[in-house]
């Protein structure tokens, strides 16, 4: 792409503020006439538009499209039509639409008005158009619209619909048109290169039981196809197909689990041609035939090349016979019946067979033809891998499919030495998977900032010859896809400072928002993305957010109904039109997302209610039977939309999963219940500090060790702890009501409420504690009584000791501050960083669990490393008071995004950690696999993966005071996301401390 064009496009990401709605695309449509622009329809009269007959079916398919679209904007369909150079006016303007070297017409047109297509012709997939004067006899001035191949035509086409107001999403999420009567094309046009990334597709996959199910209803009379009673057939395949080519999709790998693409409807694979669509087959089926169905149905013994070679070659044989006609790539390799590894005896020189018995069965089928001109891949995924490291190869021009561990983080990266391979390389990547340590195929989970840092790397490693995502039912991912495809299509657009704003333009394509609306769209979905990203909603359980440290648990339901307040803020002020798109492309996924993280922290409280002897646990057993009522509500919801459009769409289970499969039903979260009619032993008042689960008066286990005879309960709050107060709540411990006083013998503590009631109804009351620090020096202890008043028993009164500690700060010190016994540190918030070779530490906006990350940049291909010390650092001056144990020590936890050694076993992923002068710690932080396979920390219910982070603990000499902490580039592609410096007081927690005060 030239340099010309990429500014232009980038002009086109900030279309939308002109009323055009165009993402990542140069704009030339507009909606008022000017001296510079061509009629589309104006006045009431649409511009006709003329094709010729020897133009692909494809681009004759499209231009339906494109002449529907028009009429779908103005209520003004132009007519379309089939002619030649001689006998084509009807009309002295018109619009001229064909693809080079295949369209008389355009050729003719070329020919006549001596334009230039030197910058389009021969390039995959590029387009231009222009206005041009008296391109055909009759015609006075033409709108052409030239494709360099066909599928350059079809995307030209489509881009135009898009700006026109047509989403790419108007059948897929309901998005409505918006209505103009003026249509207008700029004469300069549009004009597109190739595209970043060759092939760019999805992949259909662990579709049952929700896209299954609803295209079944949908597409079929209920009896599905003969051989395999799949729904999958050419009705479904051609509605995708579309959506597909208006993202600029050119790539398929079909729905293979109870489908097969071919058999299930002899129309598909000609259709897919017919449309323009390259088709596949997913890393684990190869040569074109759908496994494990087809071989299920017309295999002969096992799947197993040592004993069965001769029957699986015939099958291969058959279905590369089948797929001749038509645009496909070929996937070469051979894994296990289905999708598992090959027997553990399987040799690289039996697979090295395989590929070139793969080979021979095309040259012998595509006779004359040149194999390294037949598109082939070899998909490296999980333990196939591994035999490439250990040293099995292919021919130069297949590509190697490079693969995710999953869980969207890339395993391995083309090397510099392995970017001379003509067949180039490319990526399969998952926004959807089932398999160990647990499914993730409900609901949205990846970040845009996550997906654009890992395929920047794979762009910036030649990693770009077919881009593939596993997107399960594409339902409810689909931004994600359209960013996917979007940012393969054209890459060299999109940075880490302006990747946002492809949410921003998308909202304001999608839906009728100002520029302030569509920013709370993109924070809206930055953070349920975030939240949902931070472990995937089928891992949640009671405690991974922690019920009692740093206010973790009731943050996270803040923050989730802060996100619903602010979803439906916006769904109510849509038209009822509006309103299905937003709900399915917005408002559920937040909704449903946060349903489900209050029911899991809601079943955690009650647990530990219970443990507390407080009334209030039943109110939560009520709150997580209402929210899982409220779960299949929302699902309910979602299948009513239009008519029941969606019907299925929501069926995937999600709710308490027992193994790695799904759940065969929903099982509300346990729950249980004290009895409400009899007191606790120790009487009706109940303290619980904050901090603990301890509870007052009584015995309780988590009062001390010994679980009895334990002493008082405490507070204690620091001058820097980032909450500034501390709490304790009253509450009920049986139906008696009372009422309750609160004081303290101290003047510098304020208590807030100094009074209240409890009763069956309001069985619980939080009291703040803040300090006045002026009046406190050093530390001081205050006492805090609270006194119950239960009607018909004595009174009650519990003692509570409060420490506040004045700590102070040098007037000379800028930095974070510890409070509450750490340093919390937010990796962007860096005190300085330093330059070397060209490479910088900047932030990753959005990215990771709490608020961004950190990395080296450029990151480039060059995969440029340092030793500790020397490369470039980013710095964060911190004070404290206190070390471990008053040791002198502190221990830094760095944490950082899951990253693997994806530049092979000689280069591990390493950075250096330093604090003042102190020699630099450098940490290889991912332990070694053996070939294939990840290393045993990333896997699990708590590994790197599950978790999304990956914590590196360093320890250092620090007595109390000033310091600087360092982090040092070591290898490429770290991204830091969050440093908690530990004092001696960090305490367990998913998310570590709140971030410290910053002075």
């Amino acid at each position: 792409m030239t340099a010309h064009w990429a500014t232009r496009i980038f002009l086109g990401i900030l279309a939308i503020a002109h009323g055009v709605y165009a993402i990542g695309q140069s704009t030339c449509v507009s909606f008022k006439s000017s001296g510079s622009t061509f009629p589309i329809v104006s006045s009431g009269k649409a511009t006709p538009v003329l094709l010729s007959a020897d133009e692909w079916p494809g681009v004759q398919r499209a231009a339906q499209d494109f002449a529907a679209d028009i009429q779908r904007v103005t209520s003004q369909k132009p007519t379309l039509s089939n002619v030649t150079a001689s006998a084509s006016a009807k009309s002295t303007t018109a619009i001229i639409v064909g693809t080079l070297g295949k369209s008389s017409l355009i050729d003719q047109v070329v020919n006549r008005t001596k334009l230039d297509v030197s910058s389009v012709e021969g390039q995959w997939e590029a387009f231009m158009t222009r206005k041009v004067s008296n391109p055909l006899p009759g015609i006075d001035s033409a709108y052409v619209i030239i494709g360099a191949d066909k599928r350059g035509t079809i995307f030209a086409l489509y881009d135009h619909s898009e700006q026109f107001g047509v989403s790419p999403w108007y059948w897929w999420a309901d998005v409505p048109v918006t209505k103009h009567s003026e249509l207008f094309v700029s004469s300069s046009g549009c004009a597109h290169g190739s595209p970043t990334v060759k092939y760019r597709g999805i992949f259909l996959n662990d579709e049952q039981p929700a896209l299954q199910n609803w295209a079944a209803e949908k597409f079929t009379n209920g009896t599905g196809a003969p051989l395999t009673g799949s729904p999958f057939n050419h009705l479904f395949y051609t509605k995708l197909f579309e959506l597909l080519l208006r993202m600029k999709a050119n790539y398929l790998w079909p729905a293979i689990w109870s489908s097969a693409f071919n058999i299930d409807d002899p129309q598909n694979q000609p259709l897919a041609d017919w449309w323009g669509i390259v088709m596949g087959t997913s890393h684990q089926e190869p040569m074109m035939r759908g496994t494990p169905i087809e071989w299920n149905l017309f295999g002969s013994g096992d799947w197993n090349y040592t004993t069965n070679s001769q029957n699986i070659y015939n099958f291969w044989v058959n279905g590369t016979i089948r797929a001749k006609p038509y645009e496909s790539i070929f996937t070469l390799g051979m894994r296990g019946a289905g999708d598992l590894p090959l027997s553990e005896t399987t040799n690289i020189n039996l697979l090295e067979k395989v590929v070139a018995d793969q080979r021979q069965i095309l040259t012998n089928v595509f006779n004359g033809t040149n194999i390294t001109d037949i598109p082939q891949m070899w998909a490296l995924y999980k333990e196939v891998q591994g035999y490439y490291e250990d040293g099995m190869r292919v021919p130069d021009d297949v590509t190697l499919l490079w693969s995710d561990d999953n869980w969207g983080n890339i395993r391995r990266f083309p090397l510099v030495n392995e970017r001379n391979r003509t067949g180039g390389a490319g990526v399969y990547y998952h926004f959807d998977y089932v398999g160990d340590p647990r499914d993730y195929k409900w609901i949205t989970t990846t970040q845009i900032s996550k997906t654009f840092e890992q395929m920047s790397l794979a762009v910036d490693r030649e990693a770009t010859r077919i881009w593939i995502v596993n997107v399960g039912d594409l339902k409810p991912y689909e931004m994600d896809t359209e960013f996917f495809i979007t940012y393969g299509w054209n890459a060299s657009i999109w940075n880490p400072n302006n990747v946002n704003s492809f949410v921003t333009s998308w909202a304001q394509r999608e839906f009728p928002f100002s520029q302030s609306q569509a920013n709370d769209v993109a924070d809206i979905i930055a953070n349920l993305t975030r939240f949902n990203a931070r472990r995937k909603p089928e891992l949640l359980n009671q405690t991974v957010y922690s019920l009692t440290n740093y206010r973790e648990a009731e943050t996270v339901v803040s923050e989730w109904k802060s996100l619903v307040d602010a979803s439906t803020k916006l769904y109510n002020g849509l038209s009822s039109a509006m309103k299905p798109a937003f709900f399915q492309l917005v408002h559920h996924p937040v909704l449903a997302s946060s349903t489900l993280a209050q029911m899991w922290i809601a079943s955690g409280l009650n647990f530990a209610r219970a443990q507390q002897a407080r009334l209030s646990t039943n109110d939560l057993a009520d709150q997580v039977e209402q929210l899982f009522e409220q779960d299949y509500d929302l699902e309910t919801q979602y299948h009513s939309l239009l008519d029941g459009k969606w019907d299925h769409m929501m069926d995937q289970t999600h709710v308490q999963y027992y193994y790695w499969q799904q759940p065969m039903a929903n099982s509300m979260p346990p729950i249980t219940r004290v009895q409400p009619k009899k007191q606790a032993l120790a009487g009706p008042m109940r303290i619980t500090p904050e901090g603990t689960l301890g509870v007052w008066p009584g015995d309780n286990q988590f009062q001390c060790s010994d679980g009895y005879n334990c002493g008082g309960p405490t507070l204690y709050l620091d001058a820097f702890t980032p909450f500034g107060t501390r709490f304790f709540d009253v509450s009920a411990g049986g139906p008696a009501p009372f009422t309750f006083t609160v004081s303290t013998n101290a003047s510098w503590l304020n208590l807030s409420p100094t009074k209240g009631s409890i009763s069956s109804k309001a069985p619980e009351q939080r009291v703040f504690g803040t300090v006045d620090w002026s009046k406190v020096s050093g530390a001081q202890v205050a006492q805090i009584t609270v006194t119950a008043t239960p009607s018909g028993q004595p009174k009650q009164t519990q003692t509570i000791a409060f420490t506040a500690n004045h700590t102070t700060v040098p007037s000379d010190f800028h930095g974070f501050v510890e409070g509450d016994g750490s340093v919390s540190i937010e990796a962007a918030h860096a005190s300085r960083n330093t330059t070397v070779d060209g490479l910088t530490w900047i932030e990753l906006p959005g990215i990771g669990r709490t608020l961004s990350g950190v990395t080296p940049w450029p990151r480039g291909g060059e995969d440029k490393n340092f030793t500790a010390g020397s490369g470039p650092s980013i710095e964060y001056d911190f004070l404290t008071f206190n070390s471990i144990q008053n040791s002198g020590n502190i221990s830094v936890t760095t944490f950082v995004s899951p990253s693997l050694n994806a530049f092979g076993p000689d280069r591990p992923i390493a950075v250096a950690i330093q604090v003042d002068s102190q020699s630099p710690q450098t940490s290889y932080f991912i332990p070694p696999a053996t070939p294939g396979n990840l290393p045993a920390a990333w896997s699990g219910l708590d590994g790197f993966a599950a978790n999304s982070i990956v914590p590196i603990v360093t320890n250092f000499s620090a007595p109390p005071g000033k310091h600087t902490l360092k982090i040092w580039m070591v290898e490429p592609t770290v991204v830091v996301q969050k440093i908690v410096i530990n004092t001696g007081g960090v305490r367990p927690s998913f998310l570590g401390p709140p971030e410290s005060i910053r002075v």
